[in-house]
């Protein structure tokens, strides 16, 4: 594999071959952050099936990641309030660039490309100011670092691209940090979360919040569908006697609308969501509860459909059969109405998030 990369790379270096694709890293489908058997922090390419493609190294603990749309580029964010992002060349294997965000920003652990890739967006915390941002980079400049604007809230994470192209939405999860007290959440009391969609030139477009009575449910997670309905993993940050929905769904200009699990799974899932995907075909999504062990999958129409266990289960993606689920112990689980299937990475332990390619 090493040598075959060298050979596609020398050819890209001298104009022989065309701008490399995913297709020559092996065609992943996947990336996720793990610590591997030796204590090391890597980024990892899976294969449809979760067989691992190759290994990045990561200076430190990651979480999730951004995909260009076309060439086998990702930006590997660290855990928030992590100060390093690593644009990652997939085919060498090297960190071709390290971000760097201004004086009293850090990284937020999440980002998302622009619809040619020739922007990247990154979700900040501007702990001076308590508020969220948005970097703007220019991908088309090595990266340079070009505008920046609020996010519309306080304490943003995930960012997603929507479907038009030319849309941004952001979860602000409403909890005010600061890198002085680590992950303290400063604000509990007038926590307010929201959901904002942005134009590429900063301009809020929509924007909608939990009711007052669940202002603790911090909006984490996005996952968004290509009929442009967005799928929001939440954490509740109350009592657990009190814990609402985890999964919120929205349709820019209608109303934010929370979707109940049966049997209080909410209180079972310690009122932590950890991920969120839609399934590939829109009519099925599933949220992760690593605390409670266990994942819900839900239909189109926001009920029950079935519930998937596994110790430590965070990471979930859309696969050709329903999906695929990732735990902090290593096994990659293909999950399916009627069965599944599990691959074991001994000595792996998978983080947060597992990334669709593509």
């Amino acid at each position: 594999m090493t040598s075959r990369r060298s050979f596609v790379a020398g050819l890209l270096a001298t104009g022989v071959a065309p701008r490399a694709s995913w297709a020559d890293v092996g065609h992943p489908s996947y990336l996720s952050a793990a610590r591997l058997p030796n204590g090391q922090y890597a980024m990892v390419g899976l294969s449809t099936e979760g067989r691992a493609l190759f290994e990045v190294p990561l200076p430190d603990r990651g979480h999730a990641a951004a995909t260009h749309p076309t060439r086998p580029l990702a930006v590997a964010f660290a855990r928030r309030p992590g100060t390093y992002a690593l644009v990652v060349d997939c085919l060498t294997g090297a960190a071709v660039k390290k971000l760097q965000t201004p004086h009293s920003h850090h990284f937020c652990g999440h980002g998302c490309f622009g619809p040619e890739g020739q922007l990247l967006f990154t979700t900040e915390n501007d702990f001076d100011q308590a508020r969220g941002m948005v970097g703007v980079w220019d991908v088309t400049r090595d990266f340079e670092r070009i505008a920046e604007f609020p996010t519309g809230g306080v304490g943003p994470h995930d960012i997603k691209l929507m479907p038009d192209g030319e849309t941004l939405v952001v979860a602000n999860g409403g909890i005010e940090t600061h890198p002085e007290t680590g992950r303290t959440k400063l604000n509990l009391p007038t926590m307010r979360p929201n959901l904002s969609y942005l134009a590429i030139d900063g301009s809020v477009v929509d924007q909608v919040a939990p009711p007052a009575a669940w202002h603790k449910n911090s909006l984490r997670h996005l996952s968004v569908h290509s009929d442009g309905l967005v799928a929001c993993a939440t954490q509740w940050e109350g009592s657990l006697q009190d814990t609402p929905p985890l999964l919120g769904t929205h349709r820019p200009g209608k109303a934010l609308t929370f979707h109940h699990a049966e049997n209080q799974l909410e209180r079972g899932m310690q009122g932590y969501a950890g991920s969120v995907a839609f399934s590939a075909d829109g009519r099925q999504v599933a949220v992760t509860g690593p605390r409670g062990n266990l994942a819900v999958v839900f239909g189109s129409l926001g009920q029950q459909i079935r519930v998937v266990k596994a110790k430590d289960i965070c990471g979930v993606a859309p696969a050709s059969s329903d999906f695929l689920f990732t735990t902090g112990l290593g096994e990659v689980i293909g999950d399916t109405a009627d069965s599944s299937g599990e691959t074991s990475h001994a000595g792996y332990q998978w983080d947060n998030h597992l990334i669709a390619i593509g």
